[in-house]
């Protein structure tokens, strides 16, 4: 037998499945770019959200004012400058009134809560303990603050205070223990001493021996930053 040779109905037979198998290929090329697209929106929002500045609330007395400081060496503004050098784009709002109890600061967090801050380190006590107020009105004072911030959806610091000892073992006692139990009653963060490695210390003090001098502050800044930045880890 001679050899036959294809005709043109077999040279074509295999062309739609060339050409079922090419757009398939291109469906899937134009499938993926979408899909590159879209995760390239996606990241883009999420770098967006993550830069979105942090407004860090520093609520207290004279210890968060910077009594007795210039303004670029208080605690807001060192702190400030501590988060922004590694890269963390936060405001620390400078919520501090020299000689403001509990009271005083359950007073005008309202008024505070207007600069809408996100995290709020809370450091009162000072001055209730200086004037030998009711640990349990202390307690109470706090208690409405840290209520407040966590309705207004703000990620809490809470920074422990202790009392002077001139007042006895059983005041010492009902007022160092507010803190910790605050801390646990409304699950917060929790900084046991906000003068931890300063105070009583003559040589991060100023004359007063109350409030910590330039040194001091940055020794403030050393011991709580760490637990600044777990709290600003919190969305």
């Amino acid at each position: 037998m001679g050899m036959r040779t294809l005709g043109p109905e077999m040279k074509t037979s295999n062309e739609p499945y060339k050409w079922g198998k090419t757009e398939a290929v291109q469906r899937g090329r134009r499938g993926f770019l979408t899909l590159l697209a879209c995760l390239s929106v996606f990241g883009s929002t999420m770098a967006q959200a993550q830069t979105q500045p942090i407004r860090l609330l520093a609520f207290g007395d004279s210890l968060t004012a910077g009594y007795g400081l210039p303004a670029r060496a208080g605690f807001t503004a060192k702190l400030e400058a501590a988060l922004q050098a590694k890269g963390l784009p936060v405001t620390v709002i400078n919520g501090g009134v020299s000689g403001d109890t509990s009271a005083g600061g359950l007073a005008r967090l309202d008024w505070m809560l207007a600069d809408k801050p996100t995290h709020a380190i809370v450091e009162f006590g000072g001055n209730d303990g200086l004037r030998g107020l009711d640990p349990q009105q202390m307690e109470a004072n706090l208690d409405g603050i840290l209520v407040k911030l966590k309705a207004a959806n703000v990620k809490i610091l809470l920074a422990g205070m202790r009392a002077p000892p001139n007042f006895g073992s059983a005041y010492t006692s009902a007022f160092d223990s507010v803190f910790a139990r605050l801390a646990e009653r409304h699950k917060v963060a929790f900084y046991p001493f906000f003068l931890d490695g300063v105070a009583a210390n003559p040589q991060l003090n100023q004359a007063d021996g109350i409030h910590p001098n330039e040194a001091g502050v940055n020794t403030v800044i050393d011991r709580i930053l760490p637990s600044v930045l777990s709290l600003l880890a919190q969305s």
